[in-house]
């Protein structure tokens, strides 16, 4: 297990890696998403970051990081946006967030499932792609053993 200096210096190596300065909130809300396994929303992480960063810091901090291709957006069942790790190999100019997201319909807790493949989609000549997003919705392990 990774101490929290070690941790710490593994966010500045991100922040670093994707050109941005290192500051308190951006080490902070780094923090909290990578502590958490499930996707989590704007109004979660103020809940949990608590007075420590504002509103709007928050919300500059998740648009730098969104573009910056350390995170991605995910709308849960009740159109809030979520917010989950990118991959290692994301970056400003091309994301590669291309997994299925699941979402559990008791809890409505967001898991990125990047172990499952999606298949290759031919297009028809002319046509690109820029974003594929596949949700699948159902019930998570956690309230399944609620049950």
């Amino acid at each position: 297990m990774a101490t929290t200096e070690e941790k710490a210096k593994t966010f500045e190596n991100i922040l670093r890696k994707h050109s941005l300065k290192v500051t308190h909130p951006r080490l902070a809300v780094l923090a909290k998403i990578f502590s958490k396994d499930t996707a989590t929303s704007q109004p979660e992480l103020e809940k949990s970051i608590g007075d420590d960063i504002d509103r709007v810091t928050l919300y500059r901090v998740l648009s730098a990081f969104e573009e910056k291709g350390i995170i991605h957006k995910i709308f849960d069942l009740h159109g809030t946006a979520t917010y989950a790790l990118c991959s290692t190999t994301c970056t400003v100019h091309q994301h590669h967030d291309e997994h299925v997201h699941f979402t559990c319909s008791v809890c409505n807790s967001v898991y990125c499932l990047q172990e499952i493949q999606l298949p290759e989609i031919s297009l028809p000549s002319g046509f690109s792609i820029q974003q594929v997003a596949v949700n699948a919705i159902g019930i998570c392990n956690k309230c399944r053993n609620l049950r």
